[in-house]
């Protein structure tokens, strides 16, 4: 039977399905409006309902139970409930109104045909799929259904699985009517056959903009601004903030350095005499591991050492000090080959007879079938050949001495475990080590007095940004800047540093925060500015505007100046070389000696004249004239070829817009990172 547990463990593969269905990025223009209705503030918009803090909460601690819990957790997996959760509540806000009010639903008799089979769900397959066989197994929902009627738990988990699979059918379907409605015409697939099929060579005198001195000319405040206003969908922007910080690094001094070593050198003289090694290592921060190794996984140094029976180290290793003892060592085989029935722990009687069976000669695979519960029952009960260091060590314990057709029974957490050893290789040294390790750190004296310089630092940088970079002199740290966007849950350049984004959401411009942990080290903030607007302003982007004008001019300036009859004349006139080019095709962004240049690789695949010079095209990186010396046609591309082509890449750029346009129409005003 489909298990809970086993559910969760499925579920991130639901996530990524419902995810790059559903609601696929996530959002591009937002703005940053905060609203509050006492204790529960909004933290987003969609499609003009206000996101509470309670709702979001609600509904991210639903997807996080149905992942497990808190059973398996880090900030990999805690931003990726985020997200899903962001995503269910714009389905159910945007998504699922829309495709109701269009009349697109799923029918009872579609959704039979999704439980059976019949018409495959990709998140009832991820559930309830055999794991052994990779076939949708209607038994094991079955099961689970059963299970359901008195279980809560499951009853509410089958009602999340069941609305997550309704929304991918409608989404699909809703998709299925987009892509019906993408064409490709005669016209078309007629060019695209003759991009395909066509490749040109000639000659290009160039002349680069870098060439051409920015003293000749002069960009004008007007100019700058109707080159802006014409292009200003070039400049359009996210709401952000933006922070100058700085990082008190809390690294150990030399006087830590020293203390540590005299530590280290005191405990490996313990360690080096210590009769019980395991109590010892248990008590000086160290590790017994759970499996034994051979000679060929340990360093060379270690291996000298420890299977000389001799302690290894200490040594400094990548700013740890490590040593070594060897716990207990064993012959035992490299390699080892394993069948396995496995039984739950209340099952000791049928445990012992099944083995009694087994030793006098039953069919391991037969009983592996008929009785075990682990997913390996299916294959006989196969483990495979593995090494034996890559047995934990209470299997280890039991299969030392274990040899070819040994049949071994070991109790194991919940589970007892048939075991037959099919194979097993010859016996070579193996040893369990425990370890002490002793990372290099900066001493709690160093911490408190590199945190109180960062509290200094504090004070003295508050009232401006001209203070904080005042202070940042005087304090020798340097001052860095990073703009936040919204949707973003940490600083780039900082891991970790999600209360420094909620810290700068809540803060006004000009304040300094307070002292932020981030890794070892100290962080101190100031918001710089507050940018709500849906562009960039004229001043924030005055280089780039410049350089383009700049660009412009001397394009003017360039193409003027060409002179000539032929390129070898143009190329004389702007003093530069003829390049040549060969077996051109429209599909290239990239000319040998040319560079990336897309306008002009347009510009002569959409040559039909051989032998004529072009008119200049303005490249990238400067002005281009060419001639065309020879176009040669093959018949690589079909026009029946084409047609697929052209209609499948209409079809997945039509599918794709409209996702993007259901998050345009819904008006999402993403607010969660100042608060999750």
């Amino acid at each position: 039977m489909a298990t809970l547990n086993t559910l969760r463990t499925k579920f991130g593969i639901v996530l990524s399905i419902v995810i790059a269905l559903a609601l696929l990025a996530f959002i591009l223009s937002l703005k940053t409006e905060m609203g509050f209705s006492g204790n529960n503030p909004k933290v987003g918009e969609i499609a003009g309902d206000k996101i509470t803090y309670s709702e979001f909460y609600d509904e991210y601690e639903l997807t996080k139970m149905q992942n497990g819990g808190n059973d398996v957790y880090d900030e990999a997996s805690e931003e990726r409930i985020n997200a899903a959760a962001w995503q269910s509540l714009i389905a159910r806000h945007a998504v699922l109104p829309g495709f109701e009010r269009l009349g697109l639903t799923v029918t009872d008799a579609e959704r039979i045909g999704m439980l059976s089979g019949e018409h495959l769900s990709g998140v009832y397959y991820s559930f309830f799929a055999d794991p052994a066989t990779g076939e949708y197994d209607v038994a094991a929902l079955a099961d689970f259904l059963a299970a359901a009627d008195n279980n809560p738990q499951l009853g509410q988990t089958w009602k999340y699985i069941n609305s997550q699979a309704v929304l991918e059918r409608e989404i699909t379907k809703f998709l299925g009517l987009v892509r019906g409605g993408a064409y490709v015409n005669s016209l078309e697939v007629a060019d695209g056959v003759r991009n395909a099929n066509r490749t040109f060579s000639g000659k290009v005198a160039y002349k680069s903009y870098a060439s051409v001195p920015d003293s000749l000319f002069k960009v004008s405040t007007s100019e700058a601004k109707r080159y802006y206003k014409e292009h200003k969908n070039l400049y359009k922007q996210q709401p952000s903030r933006t922070i100058n910080y700085v990082v008190f690094d809390v690294d150990p001094t030399a006087e830590d350095m020293e203390a540590l070593e005299s530590t280290v050198y005191a405990r490996a003289d313990e360690f080096a005499v210590a009769d019980d090694v395991k109590s010892f290592v248990r008590q000086n921060r160290g590790t017994v591991e759970n499996n034994f190794v051979s000679r060929a996984q340990l360093s060379t140094a270690e291996a000298e050492a420890l299977m000389a029976g001799k302690m290894y180290g200490p040594v400094l290793e990548n700013d740890v000090w490590k040593m070594a003892r060897v716990v207990e060592s064993r012959n035992v085989p490299d390699s080892i080959g394993l069948r396995h029935v496995v039984l739950s722990y209340s099952e000791e009687a049928l445990a012992d007879s099944l083995m009694t069976v087994l030793k006098n000669g039953g069919d391991f695979a037969r009983i592996a079938a008929d009785y075990s519960i682990a997913q390996t029952a299916v294959a006989g009960g196969e483990l495979g050949v593995m090494p034996f260091s890559a047995l934990p060590k209470e299997f280890a314990d039991e299969l030392s001495a274990a040899k070819k057709g040994d049949k071994v029974k070991v109790v194991s957490g919940n589970v007892i475990q048939l075991i037959d050893v099919y194979r097993a290789d010859k016996p070579s040294k193996h040893i369990n080590v425990a370890r002490i390790e002793y990372p290099v750190e900066a001493s709690s004296a160093t911490k408190r007095a590199v945190h109180n310089a960062a509290s200094s630092f504090a004070v003295n940088a508050k009232g401006s940004v001209a203070n904080f970079s005042a202070a940042a002199d005087n304090a020798a740290v340097t001052t860095r800047t990073a703009a936040i966007y919204n949707g973003e849950r940490s600083v780039r350049g900082l891991d970790k540093s999600h209360e420094i984004v909620r810290w700068a959401y809540g803060a006004d411009k000009g304040d300094v925060s307070e002292i932020f942990n981030v890794g070892k080290d100290y962080v101190v903030a100031i918001l710089t500015d507050i940018d709500n607007n849906e562009y960039r302003s004229l001043k924030s982007v005055q280089n780039e505007v410049y350089n383009a004008v700049m660009r412009d001019k001397k394009y003017e300036y360039i193409a003027a100046s060409a002179e000539g009859a032929d390129v070898e004349a143009v190329a004389e006139s702007f003093g530069t070389a003829v390049t040549e080019f060969d077996n051109l095709s429209n599909s290239a962004y990239y000319i040998p000696q040319v560079g990336f240049e897309p306008r002009l690789v347009g510009a002569v695949t959409a040559t039909e004249e051989i032998g004529a010079l072009s008119a200049p095209v303005k490249g990238s990186s400067g002005v281009y004239l060419f001639t065309v010396e020879d176009i040669a046609d093959s018949e690589a591309q079909t026009a029946e070829a084409e047609q697929v082509r052209r209609q499948s890449a209409a079809e997945g750029m039509a599918q794709q817009a409209a996702m993007f346009a259901l998050q345009e129409l819904a008006k999402v005003k993403d607010l969660r990172s100042r608060y999750f």
